[in-house]
């Protein structure tokens, strides 16, 4: 059997981005730029082996569609029309501004007006797979201002799906054709440019209420019932066959990008219950899906535009990362946010991507935008997404001049929130429709309990731990774990935990144990090997699904590791009298009785095959109801 280009782009493909992005986290640099330098290397300017442009875009655009899905997933209507009033005409602003720069430069190198438009139209829009990675990898996507720019980037989307369909109608009636020619119905009813514009918002307006009225009740449906059949192969399907059949079939109906079929589809199944598990199932495929993105844009860079035209590739670069990116600031701080919010939507527009080469390409076929206009867009893509972690590191450091105005430390949107009843740390009070300012407060508590993950586990095991008097701290980012955790009576700290600033604050040197409660096990590992580092007497417990995990873990630090599975049939074998085992009073009951706070040193590590112990567990990071 002789392979095709198919499998040859995706072995080159993976196989290169995880030789260039090991490489870039042994520098201490994004893997995103390993990653576009492996397409660098597998594109068709460099010796060596060329893959095929047209497979890897496709493929590009299948993590394009299972990233917007799992963000649609995590982002409800209403999260959406609540930032309306900033997104909407922040982004039709900063889309104006970018395109009359990108017109000034169009026409200083020549080009027609015209051209300079869809120039800067491409140089307007920001990447849709950078700025979510980007959000996500600071978990910024829940905070109020990961909701400002992902509603910005779906107002963007909008518009250039006007601009997709009004580009061809513009271009044929310069040239003397039909203006209707880009679209059929146009065309036989004659109704000129501002038909074919009428025609798209009508599609696009139909696309919403069709998800809205149709979508919102057979998606979740058909998901529960699949669910019900206890096929968990056939719920995976189920759930790729919703976003990438969704995304299909909203761009051969209503005209719509796959990338907006796909998050409204993901955000119409937020409402269901199942939209975690629905999360979890496509996470493998579409950080895989991501990477080929990433690699595909690689691909396109012709680094010969660095020696042919540099003026005009700095001028390209500077329309990205300093004009838009201050017309985005300038929008925001108008509408009365917070210097740090602005600064954070800046830097996550400071970039252009997947709708930028779609424009670059149309406009070529066209004939009104020149080779050369191409070239810079794909130049200044590279370029703004290898330069975008710099623009948010230079964010973070603009952001203690504008705390230090509220004598306030400023970290990465954590803080300290006691109990009501306690008079301790509380968080900062919000300025005028604004975010609250979000600073890391190390906490006041000494020999407490420190709990990583307020979901199902540690939920159950804080309220245990609430209930005997235990002086708990929890570390959680998660909107409705916050809410649980502030029901509860816990203190805390919202921020992520594998922040060594985050863990610092819950003062890990003078507590006297550690759980770590979430699933997973590389952040967990990141977790234990920071406090282990923190605080060496320190018991740890953490919670793992499999042997390698285990040892993993164990590997990291942790004291204690206990395995769900393993601890549900101990719990279940306690329950069989005649095997010799002490049947328990409730299922359960001793698995999630909590320990005394201690502040000596905790068990000694035990292996991985030492992690069930013979003597009753400390509170365990998985009770039967857990796993």
């Amino acid at each position: 059997m002789h392979h095709g280009p198919l499998i040859a782009i995706i072995v080159a493909g993976l196989g290169l981005a995880f030789i260039f992005g090991a490489i870039a986290q042994k520098l201490r640099i994004s893997p995103l730029v390993g990653y576009l330098l492996a397409g660098v290397a597998a594109g068709p300017f460099t010796p060596g082996f060329v893959g095929d442009q047209n497979l890897a875009n496709e493929l590009a655009e299948i993590g394009v569609i299972l990233l917007m899905f799992g963000v649609g997933l995590h982002f409800s209507l209403k999260e959406l029309l609540s930032v309306k009033a900033i997104a909407v005409p922040g982004a039709i602003v900063q889309i104006a501004v970018a395109t009359g720069l990108g017109l000034g430069l169009a026409l200083l190198l020549g080009w027609s007006w015209i051209a300079g438009i869809v120039f800067g139209l491409a140089l307007s829009v920001a990447s849709t797979v950078v700025l979510l990675r980007a959000l996500q990898e600071r978990r910024l996507v829940q905070t109020d201002k990961g909701k400002i720019a992902v509603g910005w980037l779906i107002v963007e989307d909008l518009a250039m799906v006007l601009a997709l369909v009004a580009i061809p109608a513009v271009a044929s009636a310069i040239s003397g054709g039909q203006p209707g020619a880009a679209s059929p119905l146009a065309a036989q009813f004659d109704l000129g440019l501002w038909g074919v514009l009428g025609i798209t918002v009508a599609k696009v307006a139909a696309f919403i209420a069709f998800m809205l009225i149709v979508g919102r009740r057979i998606i979740p449906w058909a998901l529960h019932w699949v669910a019900h059949t206890g096929s968990r192969e056939l719920f995976r399907l189920a759930v790729l066959a919703v976003a990438l059949g969704v995304a299909f079939l909203s761009a051969a109906l209503f005209g719509v990008s796959f990338a907006l079929g796909a998050f409204f589809a993901g955000m119409i199944l937020s409402e269901s219950p199942l939209s975690q598990r629905a999360a979890e199932e496509t996470l493998p495929l579409r950080d895989a899906f991501a990477v080929l993105f990433f690699v595909s844009v690689g691909m396109l860079f012709d680094p010969g535009i660095l020696v042919r035209a540099p003026g005009a590739l700095i001028g390209t670069l500077a329309i990205i990362l300093i004009g838009k990116s201050v017309a985005a600031w300038l929008i925001v701080r108008a509408f009365g946010r917070s210097n740090t919010v602005a600064l954070t939507i800046s830097a996550s527009l400071a970039q252009i991507g997947e709708f930028s080469f779609i424009l670059a390409g149309l406009g070529v076929s066209l004939g009104i935008l020149p080779a050369q206009g191409r070239d810079l867009i794909l130049a200044g893509a590279i370029l703004s997404i290898l330069f975008n972690p710099v623009m948010f590191a230079l964010a973070e450091r603009l952001k203690p001049a504008d705390a230090a105005a509220t004598r306030s430390k400023p970290e990465r949107a954590a803080t300290v929130e006691a109990p009501a009843a306690a008079p301790v740390a509380t968080e900062a009070a919000a300025p005028p429709h604004g975010e609250p300012e979000r600073d890391i407060q190390a906490t006041t508590l000494s020999n407490h309990i420190v709990v990583v993950g307020y979901g199902r586990v540690g939920s159950l095991l804080g309220a245990g731990l609430l209930a005997q008097g235990a002086k708990l701290l929890v570390i959680e980012d998660n909107p409705e774990a916050v809410e649980t955790a502030k029901r509860d009576g816990a203190e805390l700290l919202i921020g992520n935990a594998a922040d060594p600033d985050v863990l610092a604050a819950a003062a890990v040197g003078r507590a006297t144990r550690l759980f770590v409660a979430i699933p997973g096990s590389f952040e967990a590992g990141q977790v234990c090997e920071q406090a282990r580092a923190e605080n060496p007497a320190l018991p740890i417990v953490a919670r793992a699904h499999s042997d390698a995990e285990v040892e993993h873990l164990s590997r990291c630090g942790a004291t204690l590791t206990i395995m769900g599975e393993a601890e549900i049939a101990r719990a279940m074998l306690s329950l069989c009298g005649g095997l010799g085992a002490r049947p328990q009073p409730e299922a359960g009951g001793e698995l999630a009785k909590a320990p005394e706070p201690q502040s000596g040193p905790g068990p000694s590590t035990r292996t991985a095959h030492e992690t069930q112990p013979r003597t009753q567990p400390p509170p365990t990071a998985d009770t039967p109801t857990a796993a």
